[in-house]
């Protein structure tokens, strides 16, 4: 068996300082999406109580399936205000401890690779750190997003694309499943619930289609390029998922037919993001 500290002590981790183990899963946030855009770090510096009190550093997760969690970096604690006010809300905190947080880089290279069992006691999502406390389950190869779940379940960030794109090693099933087919996606900006249909196909597909959007968030589309060149974080909040699978063997003009069925049936050349 091996456990959470025979992973880190290789890379010199410091485990005689106070340090707690965060597990965070919050019914009314989307924490991973939060991880997805940038705004995590903000999201787990403030918190309602002094949950963090006497660490000097923070080995943080995000709970998975059941009770399995991956590991989203390692903190050092620099500082801690409050109690004060945070006028607007942030995150549901209307009262509490702002946490001064720096990412400890030497452990990047384990982010969203590493998993670990954090057992029974999950309403506990603060412990203090103990030896041979954590069961790691598995150690992902380095860009590995998750298991291909179909093609109508598929719901990716641009994070997670830009993953599958570049580490297709490690997400060889994605890119098989992914090149195998044409059809029409659907690209969703999460914050203002703007649509873009757009349609693939030819040569590897789905999967070269997407390969664009990858390398600059919006694949050559004149809107989407408006719309990260006003705001260049703005591809973070997109989420990629196909409205329907079609035959390699279509014209251009066949699949474009399905693609036009699809922007009428949801409106996205009136009040979306398709402008023809």
């Amino acid at each position: 068996m091996i456990y959470l500290e025979d992973i880190f002590m290789r890379d010199q981790f410091n485990a005689t300082v106070p340090t707690k183990l965060v597990r965070h899963k919050d019914p009314e946030v989307d924490v991973k999406n939060l991880y997805q855009t940038g705004e995590f770090e903000i999201y787990q510096a403030i918190q309602g109580k002094d949950v963090f009190k006497n660490a000097v550093q923070l080995l943080s997760f995000i709970a998975t399936e059941g009770t399995h969690c991956v590991f989203v970096g390692k903190y050092n604690i620099k500082g801690v205000e409050g109690p004060i006010d945070f006028p607007p809300r942030e995150y549901g905190v209307q009262t509490g401890f702002k946490y001064e947080l720096v990412r400890d880089k030497n452990f990047d290279h384990f982010r969203e690779r590493l998993v670990i069992d954090w057992g029974l006691a999950t309403r506990n999502w603060v412990q203090n750190f103990r030896y041979q406390s954590k069961n790691v389950i598995e150690l992902l190869p380095e860009g590995h997003v998750k298991d291909f779940p179909g093609y109508l379940d598929l719901i990716i960030s641009f994070s997670e694309l830009k993953n599958i794109i570049d580490f297709p090693v490690a997400n060889r099933v994605w890119k098989r499943m992914l090149s195998s087919t044409s059809g029409i996606y659907l690209i969703l900006d999460t914050y203002t619930g703007k649509l873009y249909v757009g349609s693939a196909h030819g040569r590897n597909g789905i999967y070269g289609r997407w390969s664009d959007y990858a390398k600059d968030g919006h694949g050559g589309n004149e809107e989407l390029r408006n719309l990260i060149e006003t705001d260049p974080q703005a591809k973070f909040r997109f989420k990629f998922s196909i409205l329907q699978t079609l035959s390699p063997s279509l014209t251009y003009h066949e699949v474009s037919t399905y693609e036009n069925l699809h922007k009428e049936k949801l409106g996205t050349k009136a009040n979306g993001l398709n402008l023809n």
